[in-house]
């Protein structure tokens, strides 16, 4: 009776084994591979599944999350033969763990691998500025050819990031050098060029400023010929209106020489000198008439 309860005991543990081992719990954003006698059976993804302990063993357990790979410092050499140091990080996901499983024997060794041959040979095709200035165009082109690579293992290269160029010292020092000659040049040349901008504006300036000067003298002569002309056609005006008057009109004459007369006794007595005799026009008669009887006389005589 002893032995078969031992017996039973054992029996009794054995299918709580199984039973424990034959439970898989898988969590989340993991997916396991099981096979079943050494072939690949299924994929578990996140969740509670059963398996068959002894026929079923799981082969691998991935994450779903996105990994970094980190491609340690390279030595490349640019076209124009300049060595520098490279070094940059990798961001995948594991789209398909059967095929990252199966397709790859270690898929994140063979990205790493693939990412620096990658950078050596576009690096390659660059001289050393247009390395340094094309990053953004190195990342997409080493992103580009790991994601043709590593979707056929079941991966996805989501981003390639270069964390650092870096170029000899002397290499270094002359590129300043370069660079500070670049901007003293340019600053000559944008000093030259406001210089010639001044002169020109200045020219310019003068230019519209003798256009103007001389549109003011033409407009003045018009001007003052157009006065000359109206002075003269209003004179003529005047003169055959008083010619008709006097046509019509022989008192005219005598009217407008009395006028002028007055207007000359006028501004002769608004002069304020006490040495002014003021004789009528009769008397200026008179006086004529003596002057003629004077010279009658002595022509007598």
């Amino acid at each position: 009776m002893e032995a078969l309860s031992i017996v039973s005991l054992a029996i009794i543990i054995a299918i709580a084994i199984i039973i424990i081992k034959g439970i898989v719990i898988v969590p989340q954003s993991y997916a396991y591979i099981v096979e079943r006698l050494g072939k690949y059976n299924r994929t578990l993804e996140g969740g509670f599944h059963i398996i068959i302990p002894i026929l079923d063993s799981v082969r691998t357990k991935l994450t779903k999350q996105e990994q970094i790979i980190d491609i340690p410092g390279q030595s490349v050499i640019t076209k124009d033969n300049v060595n520098i140091n490279v070094d940059g990080l990798v961001f995948i996901q594991v789209e398909n763990a059967k095929n990252a499983t199966y397709g790859v024997v270690d898929f994140k060794n063979a990205i790493a691998n693939l990412a620096v041959t990658t950078l050596r040979a576009e690096i390659g095709q660059l001289t050393l500025d247009e390395s340094l200035s094309s990053r953004d165009v190195l990342n997409k082109k080493i992103l580009q050819a790991l994601d043709d690579a590593s979707s056929k293992w079941g991966i996805k290269t989501m981003r390639v990031e270069l964390r650092d160029i870096s170029v000899p010292h002397e290499i270094q020092e002359a590129m300043n050098l370069q660079m500070k000659a670049e901007r003293e040049k340019r600053a000559i040349e944008l000093k030259a060029e406001g210089e010639k901008t001044a002169v020109i504006r200045e020219a310019e300036a003068q230019k519209q400023k003798a256009i103007l000067e001389a549109e003011a003298i033409e407009r003045m002569a018009d001007a003052t010929k157009y006065e000359q002309e109206k002075t003269a056609e209003g004179q003529r005006n005047a003169m055959m209106l008083i010619s008709r008057a006097m046509e019509a009109n022989p008192h005219s004459a005598e009217f407008l020489l009395a006028k002028d007369r007055i207007e000359a006794f006028n501004e002769l007595s608004k002069n304020p000198s006490k040495d002014k005799v003021v004789i009528p026009y009769e008397v200026t008669e008179l006086i004529g008439s003596l002057s003629v009887l004077k010279d009658f006389i002595k022509k007598e005589d």
